[in-house]
């Protein structure tokens, strides 16, 4: 059972996952490559950051440094170009290992003492450091999809000029499920 701290740090992250997703989504398989410029990452390279990321991070947390040995960070950063179907992969095995962690977190634990590099932090310091995290490549990847596509863009949000007609349905519980 979850605590209501708990519940809400995974409603917020469920919404930065399927934010990211939006945008993932979009992109043709060589877009999801694509780097701005050359010092730029891509989505495909920022997917991978995450899911790197929340292996070290949320595996064994409670008892093992948040940097795990075997996490080769660095190489996050490198166009080792994967399939789809391997990026996804990669993609949902992160999320699972943080939300079944999460899942498995009471009151009583946000507390506790974790260690990410060493730095103690308390269970809930080192949730919200994670969504912050977390969101912030999730922006940088609804930014690189958006130029990506241009006109052909499908805003994840209310588009422009249409907030009054969302805020209608949303008061008449119409809604586009957005």
């Amino acid at each position: 059972m979850n605590t209501p701290i708990v519940e809400t740090a995974t409603i917020e992250l469920k919404k930065v996952k399927k934010l990211a997703e939006k945008a993932i989504t979009q992109l043709s398989d060589e877009e999801l490559w694509v780097r701005l410029d050359p010092e730029a990452n891509s989505v495909a390279v920022l997917m991978r950051h995450m899911a790197g990321n929340m292996r070290s991070r949320w595996t064994d947390f409670r008892t093992s440094d948040g940097e795990k040995p075997d996490r080769h960070r660095d190489q996050e950063f490198e166009d080792t170009v994967l399939s789809r179907a391997e990026l996804i992969a990669e993609w949902e095995d992160g999320w699972q290992r943080l939300f079944n962690a999460l899942d498995a977190l009471t009151d009583a634990d946000l507390q506790e003492t974790v260690h990410i590099r060493q730095e103690p932090h308390s269970i809930i310091q080192a949730i919200v450091r994670q969504i912050v995290h977390y969101a912030g490549h999730a922006y940088q990847m609804l930014f690189i999809a958006k130029h990506l596509k241009g006109d052909a863009w499908q805003t994840p949000s209310v588009p422009r000029g249409k907030s009054e007609e969302y805020n209608r349905q949303m008061m008449t519980g119409k809604r586009d499920g957005r």
